[in-house]
C-alpha cells in the first residue's frame, strides 16, 4: 500500500527536528504504533502521515490516518523542548472523569491515546466535526453559545490539579509586554496605546478576590469542534488556575474581532456574544457580568498587538484601537 506522507513545511531541514524523522517515515511509524498501541490499530492499515500545523521552535501536529475496519485519525502534538506530559494527564483525567464520549451532556475531550516519548509526542484521537468558528454565523449560533457557556462551567467545577496560575497581574504584565511593541511600530498612536494601557490598569484594579478554578486560559472558537449535539474542548495547554469570567470574556472577545476582521462588523455577532455572557451569569451569578466585561476588553486590547504580528490583519491594527477606545467612551465596560 502506498502510505502518503505530506511534510509541507519542511520539518527535517531543520537539524534540531531530526528526532522526528522516524515520525515520518511510514514503515517506523507502523512499528511505533503496534509497539505502543497495539488494540487502537489492530486491523487498520496506515494511509496517510501529514503535518498539519506547524510553529517554529515550538511546536506541531501530526495527523496520522488510518483505514481498515473504521477509518479514523490520530493527533500527534509535537512539543519541541520536550513531551508536554502535563497536557496528557490532564486531558487523560478528564476522559476518565464525565469528559468522554459517554457523557450525558454530551460535553468532552478528544480519547488522549498515549505517549511516545522519544518523538516529544502524545497523541489524542481526532473527532470530526466542525469548529464553532464556522457554526456560530449559523441559524443555530444562539443556541451554541449558550452550550459553550455550560461547556466553560463544567471544566470550571472539575477538581483537577495544576501548579499554574493565571490572575489577573499576569494579563496586565501581558499587555504591559506587548502594547509598548505596537508603539514602536506604530510611534504616531503612541498616547492613544498608551492611554488604553492607563485604562487597562485601572479596570484591572476593579476587579475583587475571588477564589481561583481551573480554566481554560486559551477559550476560543477555534478551541471547540462540534460534531452533532457533541462539543469537544481542544487544546487545554494552557490549563491553570485562575478566574472563570476570564475564559468567557476571552471568548466574547476573540467572536468580536472576528466580526470585525471577517464580517465586517464587530456587532454582526452580538446577539451569540449575548447569549454567551447571560447563559454563564445564569450559572455562576450576577457578579460575573462586571469581571467578563473586563476580561473581554483586555483581550481586545490583546488583540491590536496580535494584529501587527499578523500580516493579513495589519490593517485593521487601527480599527481595533478605535475599538478599544469607543469602549471606555461609551463605558460599556
Amino acid at each position: 500500500m502506498n502510505i502518503q506522507v505530506d511534510d509541507s513545511f519542511n520539518l527535517l531541514s531543520d537539524p534540531n527536528l531530526l528526532f522526528l524523522k522516524d515520525a515520518l517515515l511510514p514503515n517506523k511509524v507502523e512499528q511505533a504504533f503496534k509497539h505502543y498501541f497495539p488494540d487502537i490499530i489492530k486491523n487498520n492499515c496506515l494511509s496517510e502521515i501529514k503535518i498539519i500545523r506547524y510553529k517554529t521552535q515550538k511546536r506541531c501536529l501530526i495527523e496520522y490516518q488510518f483505514t481498515g475496519e473504521k477509518e479514523f485519525s490520530l493527533l500527534g502534538k509535537v512539543r519541541f523542548k520536550g513531551t508536554d506530559t502535563k497536557s496528557y494527564y490532564l486531558q487523560k483525567y478528564l476522559w476518565k472523569n464525565g469528559f468522554n464520549d459517554h457523557s450525558l451532556d454530551n460535553i468532552s475531550v478528544p480519547q488522549p491515546i498515549g505517549v511516545i516519548p522519544q518523538w516529544k509526542m502524545w497523541l489524542q484521537r481526532k473527532v470530526p466535526g466542525y469548529t464553532t468558528t464556522l457554526l456560530l454565523g449559523k441559524p443555530d449560533g444562539v443556541n451554541i453559545a449558550e452550550k459553550i457557556a455550560y461547556a466553560a462551567y463544567k471544566l470550571h467545577q472539575f477538581p483537577a490539579k495544576t501548579d499554574r496560575y493565571h490572575i489577573i497581574d499576569n494579563e496586565l504584565h501581558i499587555l504591559h509586554q506587548k502594547l509598548p511593541l505596537v508603539i514602536k511600530l506604530y510611534p504616531q498612536w503612541k498616547s492613544r496605546v498608551r492611554e488604553i494601557l492607563k485604562q487597562c490598569n485601572k479596570l484591572g484594579n476593579r476587579l475583587s478576590y475571588i477564589p481561583c478554578v481551573g480554566i481554560h486560559r486559551d477559550f476560543y472558537a477555534d478551541q471547540i469542534i462540534i460534531n452533532s449535539s457533541c462539543l469537544y474542548l481542544l487544546d487545554l495547554d494552557l490549563y491553570c488556575y485562575g478566574d472563570p469570567s476570564l475564559d468567557i470574556g476571552n471568548f466574547i472577545a476573540h467572536i468580536t474581532e472576528y466580526s470585525l476582521r471577517v464580517l465586517g462588523d464587530f456587532q454582526a455577532l452580538k446577539d451569540r456574544e449575548i447569549a454567551l455572557q447571560e447563559a454563564f451569569i445564569q450559572l455562576t451569578g450576577e457578579e460575573s457580568r462586571q469581571r467578563i466585561m473586563i476580561y473581554k476588553f483586555l483581550t481586545l486590547v490583546r488583540h491590536i498587538y496580535i494584529s501587527t504580528q499578523i500580516k493579513e490583519r495589519n490593517v485593521y491594527t487601527e480599527d481595533l484601537i478605535r475599538l478599544c477606545e469607543s469602549y471606555l467612551e461609551t463605558e460599556m465596560i
